[in-house]
């Protein structure tokens, strides 16, 4: 029987060696240190036996780890020059230790050996800090370095160089804030069987003091009513008629959205709050088709971002439609915009599919008064794809953010693991679901999120199915969605009487990284809480601007897809880095975003499509304007220029100012609020003026 080493154990995760290439980039030697000590259940030894860690041959371990992972990330940019002692060191005895039985590392019978990897995993991720999302880092010299890693992130769902089918490093948004020990801060590894894809959009409100940093959103939750015959069993689909039948039936309302009641609630809405930033719907509340309307209706009413649940007729035979979270983003990525009626270009779509089955067995056929339309007899499917597993995060400003469907919410497996371990700073869930009570499924699995990771966690369902449940005779709630976070704890939102929708207002707030292994806590990270909820009554009248489908102009075509749009975010985020704390290197930073620049080829990606590049050249040439002969630009000529609206400016162009005035508004009001700040490796932030 062949005994596992260091070495099988690396080989069968990334099918690669253990060589001194993964130096080359730190989340490669993160993944490896993560794979051993995981599977070698190892992370204990910093917490058992007590007194032993950090270990004494290393004394002031914690700032030796934090200078030696800011040398490492600035020497990945151009790998001249030494690496730091104590990288050196504690690889040499990885590298030494490979062919050790992983027993060996179990049982701490190397005690040396254990030490080293847990140094190494530490200082590689600290090395991970800002190549997913952005901090407040002072160490610029490595700001093209965290640049590719969020290249490399947006293109593959992965910040490492192995392949993602293998395993996959993704970032870290946040540790837990009580209960289950954390191990890492910045970086976490998934192993294969569920596909993760990471977006970054450039949208926030304009300014850069804390105020910018919430978000409106008016909750819809439709259809405000539901009938029986809006459910119906797909003929010839039953199955097993004599012994547990079963059969598949779809959702299918016979009243479309109703723009004109939208019209008139966006309207109630925005003389409540000034503006709407995003809309939300429930599961399954557009139609497909319907969608090119809603975006144009919310355009003109400046809204800045829709996430609504979608249903699909089946458009091919023997094929079972879709279901999934439709997440779209206006272009002018701001929210709070005037509103107009100018034609819409196309919105950036981004979609979360559904991936399990509802299953209607006789109890929530009588719990929904269904039994008219589908036989309480027959254990009932609900008719639609079951995709491959995969879960989108998207990065706005301040937030990341993942969407679920319905039950994938209380799926406790890949899905909930991969959540627990990126820690999203908010989870949306779309149902079609009864009352959102704390007495219910939604609320339980919603609490285990807000407690670890510490997401904080809304869903939302639809009022016309909150009406229809009405289980043992008890009377309807009319409790529609349910917001739960780590600091204020629950809350139940209902729908009240005359009410239409609902105004939920959150507020971003700085939130602390921790990790068990000694290192000391930073705040550094994003939190998320509500802080007003508002009952939506719709306005008397319409403007009649609202735009049935049948009558809604065609877009105006997409500059870039998201995918396009996160890799030029990233850029722009560090082309602001840059500017922040070491102007000189703008120039740098904007070659390596450029098509060619062989960095890319040396890691595995292709050059960008003529788009991007287009877009990316766009960046270059609105930078360096404000430069001089003799000075690079500055950031406060950058962010004045970004300002400045230009009339006449070509669609690409005018897309790249608002990403780049995005990022470098977000990075000013992020900033630490002394002049001067010590870093973790005890150097002096530069703050813009």
């Amino acid at each position: 029987m062949t005994v596992p080493t260091l070495t099988s154990t690396w080989q069968g995760a990334a099918a690669a060696p253990i060589a001194d290439e993964l130096l080359d980039w730190p989340p490669d030697v993160f993944a490896l240190a993560n794979v051993i000590l995981e599977r070698s259940e190892a992370f204990r030894f910093v917490l058992s036996p007590i007194d032993e860690w950090p270990p004494r041959r290393f004394p002031g371990w914690v700032d030796l780890v934090a200078e030696a992972a800011v040398a490492w990330s600035a020497w990945a940019e151009h790998r001249r020059g030494a690496l730091p002692d104590l990288l050196l060191e504690v690889w040499s005895d990885v590298r030494e230790g490979a062919e050790a039985p992983l027993e060996d590392v179990a049982e701490g019978r190397d005690q040396g050996l254990c030490e080293s990897l847990l140094t190494l995993h530490a200082i590689a991720d600290e090395a991970c800090a800002g190549l997913g999302v952005a901090l407040d880092t002072s160490d610029a010299a490595a700001s093209v370095y965290r640049a590719r890693g969020r290249e490399l992130l947006a293109r593959t769902g992965s910040m490492a160089r192995v392949d993602p089918h293998l395993l996959r490093v993704l970032p870290k948004v946040r540790t837990p804030p009580t209960g289950r020990p954390a191990f890492s801060r910045y970086a976490c590894v998934k192993g294969p069987g569920i596909n993760a894809r990471w977006n970054k959009v450039p949208t926030r409100h304009r300014g850069t003091d804390v105020q910018s940093e919430y978000a409106t959103l008016l909750l819809l939750p439709w259809p405000l009513r539901v009938r029986a015959s809006d459910f119906r069993s797909v003929e010839g689909t039953v199955h097993r008629p004599s012994k547990e039948p079963f059969g598949f039936f779809e959702f299918v309302p016979e009243e479309g959205l109703d723009f004109e009641l939208l019209e008139r609630v966006l309207l109630a809405a925005r003389q409540e709050a000034g503006t709407v930033d995003v809309v939300c719907l429930p599961e399954s509340a557009v139609d497909e088709r319907d969608l090119g309307a809603l975006e144009t209706l919310l355009h003109e009413h400046g809204v800045a971002s829709v996430h609504t649940g979608v249903r699909q007729e089946s458009r091919q035979a023997g094929r079972f439609p879709s279901n999934w979270i439709h997440i779209g983003f206006n272009p002018g990525f701001e929210k709070g915009t005037t509103p107009g009626s100018e034609g819409r270009p196309e919105w950036f779509h981004i979609r979360q599919d559904k991936h399990h089955r509802w299953s209607l067995d006789d109890s929530q056929i009588y719990q929904y008064h269904l039994g008219g339309a589908l036989h309480p007899g027959v254990r009932w499917w609900e008719a639609m794809d079951v995709p491959r597993r995969t879960i989108q995060f998207v990065e706005v400003a301040e937030l990341t953010l993942v969407a679920l469907v319905c039950e994938d919410l209380a799926q406790n497996g890949h899905v909930a693991e991969l959540i627990r371990s990126v820690g999203p700073t908010l989870l949306i869930t779309g149902l079609l679901d009864g009352p959102q009570l704390t007495s219910r499924w939604a609320a339980r699995y919603a609490s285990v999120l807000a407690d670890d990771p510490g997401s904080a966690v809304l869903t939302l369902t639809s009022y016309g199915m909150v009406q229809r449940s009405r289980p043992l005779q008890r009377d309807a709630s009319p409790v529609v969605a349910l917001w739960k976070d780590p600091t204020r704890g629950i809350r139940e939102i209902p729908l009240e009487p005359g009410a239409h929708a609902i105004l939920l207002t959150v507020c971003m707030e700085r939130a602390t990284r921790r990790s068990a292994d000694g290192r000391w806590p930073v705040d550094n990270g994003t939190a998320c809480f509500d802080v007003a909820v508002h009952q939506i009554e719709a306005a008397a009248e319409a403007t009649g601007a609202s735009h049935p489908p049948s009558l809604t102009p065609p877009p105006r075509p997409r500059v870039l897809e998201s995918n396009e749009v996160t890799v030029l975010t990233g850029w722009a985020e560090a082309v602001a880095e840059a500017l922040a704390h070491a102007p000189e290197r703008t120039t740098d930073v904007l070659a390596n975003a450029s098509s060619g620049a062989p960095w890319r080829t040396a890691i595995g990606l292709t050059q960008p499509a003529p788009r991007l590049s287009d877009a990316i050249e766009s960046l270059r040439r609105f930078v360096m304007a404000s430069a001089t002969a003799d000075d690079p630009p500055t950031y406060d000529a950058l962010l004045a220029a970004a300002r400045r609206n230009q009339p006449d400016e070509q669609a690409i162009d005018g897309m790249v100012r608002r990403a780049l005035l995005s990022m470098l508004e977000e990075r000013y009001t992020r900033r630490p609020t002394q002049q001067t700040q010590v870093t973790r490796a005890g150097s002096e932030l530069r703050i813009p003026r």
